[in-house]
């Protein structure tokens, strides 16, 4: 093979990201929310209130304690990581998926001065933001029923910033490899469901088995639920290094890989 064969064949280097890029990307999605914001912001934070109520107070009314702390702080605080970590990823998979295939939106948008990795990273933080103010509707709720929070609470929406952010950006990459919609199936059971049930969320990690504390500690959702809950009640410790690393290691890891893929599907 010629040389000049194998430099036409090395993947083009990125170029760097462009603020009209970005502005771009978030007037469409600005667009769009104005227009579905309703049932979007009904749904985000209605589920995790219905979470919060149906676990604090019926399993509340069976477990008094949990992790040291009342069960419904438990579950208000744990259930923040789960709402992170809904309203994120099955947005991003679904309108990702549908954009690409049904819409082709993200052809009209590499049509105008618009790169794969501007497109991935601007859906990722607009996700990621939303998915910060609504996680927060379980303490807001929670306070209504004697949640009583340190001032640290209000780093909170940083957390699942982050958090959300990497689960945006699996979402997106779940988007792109997935042959068919239908497929989702297999991602939502397999990952979704064992990620949500699995991050010491309603139960102490630590009452798990030893091969399945090894499998919590693995998932991007347990740090989140960590965080929030130390942030929550201030009880910061020095492994909380460790959480924010796992979480930060988890968006840079989903952000590589979603824009190779993503690239994959509408370019090469």
């Amino acid at each position: 093979m010629s040389t000049a064969g194998t430099a036409r064949d090395r993947p083009a280097p990125l170029r760097r990201f462009e603020p009209a890029a970005f502005a771009g990307v978030w007037r469409h999605e600005i667009a769009l929310f104005k227009r579905y914001y309703r049932p979007q912001t009904f749904a985000s934070m209605a589920e995790p209130t219905f979470f919060l109520l149906a676990f604090g107070y019926g399993f509340g009314s069976l477990v008094a304690m949990a992790g040291g702390m009342r069960y419904l702080d438990f579950v208000a605080t744990g259930v923040v990581g789960t709402a992170a970590l809904f309203t994120s990823v099955f947005p991003a998979m679904f309108s990702g998926y549908s954009r690409r295939v049904y819409q082709h939106t993200y052809d009209a948008f590499l049509a105008a001065p618009v790169d794969v990795h501007e497109l991935v990273a601007g859906e990722a933080l607009w996700i990621a933001g939303k998915a910060a103010l609504y996680s927060c509707t379980p303490v807001v709720v929670g306070l209504f029923f004697g949640l009583r929070p340190s001032p640290w609470v209000l780093l909170v929406p940083l957390v699942t910033f982050l958090s959300a952010a990497g689960f945006g950006l699996f979402g997106t990459w779940a988007a792109a490899a997935v042959p068919s919609i239908n497929s989702f199936d297999y991602v939502i059971t397999g990952v979704v469901t064992p990620a949500f049930l699995v991050a010491g969320t309603f139960f102490p990690a630590s009452g798990l088995p030893g091969w399945a504390r090894y499998l919590a500690q693995a998932n991007p959702l347990y740090h989140c639920v960590e965080l929030v809950r130390h942030a929550a009640f201030g009880a910061w410790r020095p492994p909380d290094a460790w959480h924010a690393a796992a979480l930060a290691l988890f968006a840079a890891w989903m952000w590589t890989i979603a824009v190779r893929r993503l690239r994959r599907r509408l370019i090469d």
